[in-house]
């Protein structure tokens, strides 16, 4: 299972907000770019950078931040928020990224993510994210209706490298990933999972299901609650 450390940028800035809610922000750094560096530096084999910008508003407003990134890590790095069309995703393909994460797009456009795995098979994951079981959509502002579960199912095909689901009311809490859904996506896919939202120790890494491809940590991190080494070695014992 590998550590995910998350680069949340807003404006340029490193942020973290609480369940998806940008009045609620807490800015950790001013330079991405030497955040990137420094969870390289510590062993991180995955850097998963988030656009919160372009979350709210579309475009690919910090592709540069994003292409500096990548051209100052050895790890590979993973990239969501915004990416609607193939165009957005192939505009950070291009600025170097191993990984585009496609969300709400996957919902209401899956079509996207069919000409994506052609197009690039292996470097698409789909992002869902769920209260619960319930999808939601557009920052977790609109609520599908649809079951995560049942959704994940129709990605899981050739060319879809994961299924990165967020437990929207544990994110940033720091309270713990509990079962969340990822049991159940587990249970019922044979596509890599990824699991994010709620990580707030070491224990809480080494409680998650050893079946996961992966964990998103940001806040716990910023916060010192526990390094990116110490994160990656326990990400690597048995549960």
């Amino acid at each position: 299972m590998d550590l995910f450390p998350s680069i949340d940028i807003r404006e340029g800035q490193v942020v973290r907000l609480l369940r998806g809610d940008y009045s609620v922000q807490t800015t950790y750094d001013d330079d991405p770019v030497a955040v990137a560096r420094r969870f390289d530096a510590a062993g991180a084999r995955w850097i998963h950078v988030v656009d919160l910008d372009a979350a709210r508003d579309g475009g690919n407003p910090n592709i540069s931040v994003v292409e500096a990134i990548c051209a100052n890590v050895s790890a590979s790095v993973q990239t969501g928020g915004g990416v609607r069309t193939v165009a957005d995703a192939s505009e950070r393909l291009s600025a170097g990224v191993e990984r585009v994460v496609v969300g709400s797009a996957a919902v209401e456009h899956p079509e996207v993510v069919e000409q994506l795995a052609a197009l690039h098979p292996g470097r698409v994951a789909v992002g869902l994210d769920a209260r619960g079981r319930d999808v939601a959509i557009h920052g977790w502002t609109t609520e599908t209706g649809l079951d995560l579960v049942m959704l994940a199912g129709q990605f899981a095909r050739p060319g879809v490298a994961a299924i990165i689901s967020t437990d929207i009311g544990r994110d940033g809490t720091l309270e713990g990933p509990g079962d969340g859904p990822y049991r159940a996506l587990l249970d019922a896919l044979d596509v890599p999972v990824i699991a994010s939202g709620g990580v707030g120790s070491l224990d809480d890494l080494r409680g998650l299901d050893r079946r996961l491809a992966g964990v998103i940590v940001g806040r716990a991190i910023y916060e010192k609650r526990f390094t990116v080494e110490e994160g990656i070695a326990a990400c690597s014992q048995s549960a």
